[in-house]
């Protein structure tokens, strides 16, 4: 089997295409991923202007025309080339699933949304660890007590993922992913979980609790999932997601959306 980090986008697809569910944390290293929401055209504008008025959380990077299966930065197929699908009708989660083809319609608008695992290679670089790809886990990601600024007939809370680094390795990661503004960027919060609403961090409300060891703080960037905790609250009749942690594996280089 082909080592995950060394799949082209094209291979990691055609993976996804023929069944191949996990997360994709260390998939395809070098280049992009992206968040997937799915909107009907008149919601489109609503959702460019939250992401413009939330851009740390909701940076797009691509978006289709009307019924659109592909992008600029995506030569696949965004009906069957992502590991996982969320469905929502009315705002609720009714189904996940490995393909969405019978579902499509000719007024979807598809965006695609940076994604922190993009920095992760960076980050592995400077010798900062990322704790799921050591578990072989998915990202834990939470729900805030923050709220996005609402556009429109769009609102919602922050999500954020968690990634545990060690205390003298903070400053390093926030240099790091400082860099990365198309993708989230830096933390928007360290430390004080509670802080942020979050119970517990042993909880999260998507992905996978990981282990933070003595020594090392909970740091937080925005998250890609935001959208979809948006679509949550708002309502819409229909919408289609990734299933957090499972992403659009994109045909663009992470050094396009690295700063100098």
């Amino acid at each position: 089997m082909t080592d995950p980090q060394e799949m082209s986008p094209e291979q990691a697809r055609a993976a996804f295409r023929a069944g191949l569910r996990v997360p994709t944390s260390g998939y395809s290293a070098g280049w992009t991923q992206a968040n997937l929401i799915s909107l009907p055209r008149e919601f489109a504008y609503d959702f460019l202007l939250f992401a413009q008025r939330n851009p740390r959380s909701c940076p797009v990077l691509d978006v289709t025309e009307p019924g659109g299966t592909s992008a600029g930065i995506f030569a696949g197929d965004l009906r069957t080339d992502l590991p996982a699908y969320t469905v929502y009708r009315d705002g609720e989660l009714v189904e996940e699933r490995t393909e969405v083809t019978d579902l499509w319609r000719d007024d979807l608008v598809s965006f695609l949304v940076g994604c922190s695992f993009t920095f992760e290679a960076a980050l592995l670089e400077a010798e900062v660890p990322v704790r799921h790809i050591e578990a072989g886990s998915n990202v834990p990601m939470y729900r805030t007590n923050r709220e996005c600024r609402p556009a429109g007939r769009l609102s919602g809370p922050l999500v954020v993922s968690m990634r545990p680094v060690p205390a003298e390795l903070v400053p390093t990661a926030v240099r790091v992913t400082s860099r990365y503004p198309s993708v989230h960027g830096a933390p928007v919060h360290v430390g004080a979980p509670e802080a942020l609403g979050i119970a517990d961090v042993d909880r999260p409300d998507f992905g996978d609790a990981v282990e933070i060891r003595p020594g090392e703080i909970p740091v937080f960037w925005a998250c890609g999932v935001t959208p979809q905790a948006a679509v949550m609250q708002s309502k819409p009749p229909f919408a289609i997601g990734h299933a957090p942690g499972h992403m659009a594996i994109t045909d663009s280089r992470d050094s396009r959306y690295l700063v100098p």
